[in-house]
């Protein structure tokens, strides 16, 4: 039975969460340390100590799911056993009630919000990790959603923040494979910019500009009005849940998959962008197959250098030219690479590359494999990389890895059967590192947005 965890106008406080953390056990501390003692001594009950840490997980909403479902998909990161548990994580809390709505807007919008609107639903139409949406009708008749943020989620943050901290510090005393150092600041940053809607909306109008030229891809529009840091107010767009088309024909599902393979990829190999949370939840589909694309919170923009080693590791897999190889991972971030360490990245480089070295139509899995293959592959590549040594993993690679690694598991719910070779080649024809740096600073520019640091090298 899952432990009680409050009701939702409690729960995203700092203190109902300190609450919830003790009603847990201490979430990340009680159950690291009883998961590495188990490791340490010998003991048999590492993954059942791995599935309580789910469970106490499980009705929680906040950072913490994203921290979990992200760390699940990175070679090493977290163990095997916590891995496995931590991929299985949906945000199933309920949504606020609207007595504590009703006051939350009135904090954003001011005593007369609701005259704003033309009409507004109590009930939210959905709630997700950090906020919920709510229906609602502008006076010039444009259906609206209103994405408002849970209480205290800066506090919330950073109290999860802390929780991974002790997990991360507790697995470094067994296991010095991997340094997280890095991975933690990533998570970090991009987790409190989630937290910004003014931002999102900034991200919202890179996102129109870089897709304008793909018809089939639908983006919200934001009502700046209607908006603040905690309150997003954007046109509602019509769709049905992508898993709706499960059982579509397959022609259907293809054109779904190839809509969503641009939507994802051509703002990555232009302009350096990548929309780092697939989630089921962040896409419809529409009756004439177009795609709508929503929640512009966790956006990752990459330094042209960075892309770059990208499109090169590809190259290198592909014509088997190790020194290439070598140069793009140090353009990753990756540094004092042995050539048995590079050989072991290149196991996990060549399965996220691997449906598109293959010039043929295909699924993306072809070989029958069950769905947590990739997790069986990043384990492997984890026990090898223990053997040799500590290895950073770069901030780059972290939600590039979730991205490839969510939208792969996507075209896998669908069944799809592409050429992802000709696509992706598509995709980087005429690829230079000097005019993705070019149309990135524009389109940044234009939509306010800062330009990407450099990638940390690590000495």
């Amino acid at each position: 039975m899952r432990p009680y965890l409050g009701t939702m106008d409690e729960a995203n406080t700092l203190g109902g969460r300190l609450v919830r953390y003790a009603r847990v056990g201490g979430t990340g501390i009680g159950l690291a340390a009883r998961f590495a003692g188990a490791r340490l001594t010998g003991g048999s009950d590492a993954a059942t100590t791995a599935g309580q840490l789910r469970v106490a997980l499980g009705g929680l909403k906040g950072p913490v799911m994203k921290i979990a479902q992200i760390l699940s998909t990175i070679p090493g990161a977290v163990p095997e056993e916590f891995a496995a548990e931590l991929g299985q994580l949906q945000a199933d809390a309920p949504a606020m009630g609207w007595p504590f709505v009703r006051r939350r807007m009135k904090a954003e919008l001011g005593p007369d919000w609701e005259a704003r609107y033309a009409s507004f639903e109590h009930e939210a139409a959905a709630a997700a990790s950090l906020g919920q949406v709510h229906r609602a009708v502008a006076h010039d008749g444009r259906a609206l959603a209103a994405k408002l943020q849970y209480p205290d989620m800066a506090s919330a943050v950073e109290a999860d923040l802390g929780q991974l901290d002790v997990l991360f510090g507790v697995y470094r005393q067994f296991d010095k494979s991997i340094d997280t150092g890095l991975i933690r600041g990533e998570l970090a940053d991009r987790l409190r910019e989630e937290l910004d809607y003014e931002r999102e909306a900034k991200h919202l109008a890179l996102y129109r500009e870089m897709l304008a030229g793909q018809p089939a891809v639908h983006l919200p529009e934001v009502l700046p009005e209607l908006s603040t840091r905690r309150l997003l107010t954007m046109t509602w767009l019509p769709g049905r849940p992508l898993l709706s088309f499960k059982e579509a024909s397959l022609d259907d599902r293809n054109r779904i998959a190839e809509t969503l393979f641009r939507a994802w990829y051509w703002p990555l190999h232009h302009y350096g962008v990548i929309h780092g949370d697939p989630h089921l939840g962040n896409y419809a589909v529409r009756d004439d197959l177009s795609l709508n694309l929503l929640d512009f919170g966790c956006i990752r923009v990459f330094p042209p250098r960075f892309i770059g080693g990208v499109v090169d590791l590809f190259r290198a897999i592909e014509t088997n030219d190790k020194a290439l190889a070598v140069d793009a991972f140090e353009r990753w971030g990756f540094t004092g690479l042995s050539g048995e360490i590079i050989d072991t990245l290149l196991i996990w480089a060549t399965f996220l590359y691997g449906p598109l070295l293959d010039d043929r139509v295909r699924p993306i899995d072809d070989k029958g494999r069950p769905a947590d293959y990739g997790r069986e592959t990043a384990a492997k590549v984890h026990r090898r990389l223990k053997e040799l040594g500590t290895v950073t993993v770069p901030s780059e690679f972290v939600f590039m890895d979730r991205a490839a690694i969510g939208l792969g598991g996507v075209f896998m719910h669908l069944k799809a059967e592409l050429n992802w070779r000709r696509l992706f080649g598509e995709m980087i024809e005429g690829f230079t590192v000097d005019g993705l740096a070019a149309r990135q600073s524009e389109a940044l520019a234009r939509a306010g947005l800062a330009a990407p640091a450099s990638p940390t090298l690590i000495a």
